[in-house]
């Protein structure tokens, strides 16, 4: 059973998943052992998928990042869906309600890297129309 501790604990947890059980506890107005208990629980229920590191963005700098959302043809999400996961520039990839099918994070070395790839995303078979737009900063990061 998921509780509201449960969720509040991952709030905590996604500002800073390095937190001591201590601190949390204490935040949470839970024991420690409480705490202590519940993270390998969540882990267990899949709920806690893993960790992750998080770059400072003096040091994630690198490249130039964009959103690109995918309008596709009548049935063929899943083979678009199957190219796109093939290119690595594509960091990530999620089927969206709207407009648009999909939204996928783009990720090259330079502005001509990201041109030649949204040229290649076009070229795709059941893919009708993209928009892109460049990320220039991230406000809030909360991954």
């Amino acid at each position: 059973m998921f509780t509201q501790k449960d969720e509040d604990l991952l709030a905590l947890l996604r500002v800073n998943a390095r937190e001591p059980v201590a601190s949390l506890a204490r935040k949470l107005k839970l024991s420690r052992t409480t705490v202590q208990d519940r993270i390998p629980r969540l882990e267990e229920q899949g709920v806690i998928a893993g960790y992750a590191v998080r770059l400072a963005s003096a040091v994630d700098k690198s490249g130039i990042r964009a959103y690109v959302t995918i309008a596709v043809e009548p049935r063929r999400q899943v083979d678009v869906g199957r190219a796109l996961s093939k290119l690595p520039q594509i960091e990530s990839l999620h089927t969206v309600a709207g407009k648009f099918d999909l939204v996928a994070l783009a990720r090259t070395a330079t502005a001509e890297d990201m041109d030649r790839m949204l040229d290649g995303v076009g070229l795709i078979p059941g893919v009708t129309r993209t928009e892109s737009a460049i990320i220039l900063s991230t406000k809030v990061d909360r991954r």
